[in-house]
């Protein structure tokens, strides 16, 4: 429930990594995945630094790997661009990009915490965790 925590609701999130050799298991932070069921709110923030993904594998599909996390974050929009998900609520979408894969972008643990500012909580863990 929204306002037991001071004005702050419970939010998770989840890294997406890219791996570019799943049987290497080298990874890199490409996005965050921040979901607030008190606010119906999911939100994908991705930034892929393609120097430091080249060096994991300087044969990597860069541009396969910038449409996986489009893809991420047409799904947390929702609507068409969400493809099979469209008709989900925040939460589906939130717990089918979470669910673990062994694609090249995968989701991290999931995590909690309290904000007052789901939006703002993207950019920060972006900002902390990715750049």
């Amino acid at each position: 429930m929204s306002g037991l925590h001071n004005g702050r609701d419970v939010f998770e999130y989840a890294l997406l990594k890219v791996v570019p050799r799943v049987e290497r298991g080298e990874m890199i932070n490409a996005g965050v995945v921040v979901y607030c069921h008190a606010r119906h709110f999911v939100e994908a923030r991705t930034h892929l630094d393609e120097a430091r993904l080249l060096a994991l594998d300087p044969a990597a599909d860069v541009e396969g790997v910038r449409a996986a996390l489009g893809a991420v974050e047409g799904v947390c929009r929702g609507g068409a661009q969400a493809g099979q998900a469209a008709g989900d609520d925040a939460g589906r979408r939130f717990r089918w990009l979470i669910a673990p894969r062994s694609t090249v972008v995968q989701p991290g643990p999931v995590h909690t915490g309290l904000t007052c500012d789901p939006t703002g909580e993207a950019g920060r863990l972006l900002e902390l965790l990715v750049r």
